[in-house]
């Protein structure tokens, strides 16, 4: 496949967890990758040269998705890699996965914690994408990420959740209005998985993970591969056709 002409996807938080699973799933399927960090340059260079190990172009760049006055310039950074790197003035795919987990009760959720939840996971994928349309192909796709938590409610995630949900409406709605171009817009719910999201506590915990584990039909908790390799399937030629969906992996988390 020619370089030039191979699909290009841009991944938000792409330098670990299941960001980190999606690029290197997408590569594996012939498609390059543009993918954030917010902090950790390091980790997302050596995402960069394992997708390069693999045959595929790919190049890091740094983003905070919640300061939503940084995303103009972004773009422009997101403009120069294209010419520069692949000498395309658009990109095919769009995952919106940075976020943050955050564990409070509702009675004792904060402002500053409700607010910081906005801004990563709602207001950021919100105006980002649309600072990102303008480059982003006709006959494109977006993904955007949003959790079981949405469907199903556990003590500790109200702010969280009602962010998942919002997303959810949010992704219905791009996919009428974008529909004129051919952009397809779906949403991935992923169930728990085992990575450092949250303090790494579905991970680390047995009794949680444990719990987990014996809520979902499949008898275990997921794993970044498990998120990974449905956003590439979903962002595959066979899928254009699929548009406006939840679509929940999660092992049958809560049936």
């Amino acid at each position: 496949m020619n370089t030039n002409t191979s699909p290009i996807a841009l991944v938000t938080g792409g330098s670990r967890g299941l960001g980190r699973s999606m690029a290197l799933h997408l590569a594996e399927r012939g498609i390059d990758v543009v993918l954030t960090y917010r902090s950790n340059k390091k980790e997302a260079d050596a995402v960069v040269a394992e997708i390069e190990k693999a045959g595929r172009k790919a190049a890091a760049l740094q983003l905070d998705v919640s300061v939503a006055s940084s995303f103009g310039s972004f773009v422009e950074q997101v403009r120069g890699v294209l010419k520069n790197q692949w000498q395309r003035e658009s990109f095919n795919f769009l995952v919106n996965n940075a976020g943050i987990g955050t564990h409070a009760t509702f009675a004792q959720t904060t402002e500053a914690q409700f607010d910081e939840l906005v801004n990563i996971h709602l207001k950021g994928p919100f105006f980002l994408t649309q600072k990102l349309l303008p480059l982003l192909a006709d006959g494109g796709r977006i993904v955007n990420i949003s959790s079981g938590l949405a469907r199903f409610a556990l003590p500790g995630y109200a702010a969280y959740g009602a962010m998942k949900g919002a997303i959810e409406v949010l992704t219905r709605y791009q996919a009428k209005e974008l529909g004129a171009r051919g952009i397809a817009v779906n949403v991935v719910a992923p169930g728990a998985i085992e990575t450092d999201f949250n303090g790494g506590a579905v991970r680390d915990n047995k009794q949680l993970n444990d719990m987990v584990a014996s809520q979902t039909a499949l008898g275990r908790v997921g794993l970044p591969d498990d998120i990974g390799g449905v956003v590439a399937s979903l962002l595959s030629p066979e899928n254009r056709w699929i548009n406006g969906q939840r679509i929940e992996a999660s092992g049958g988390m809560f049936l």
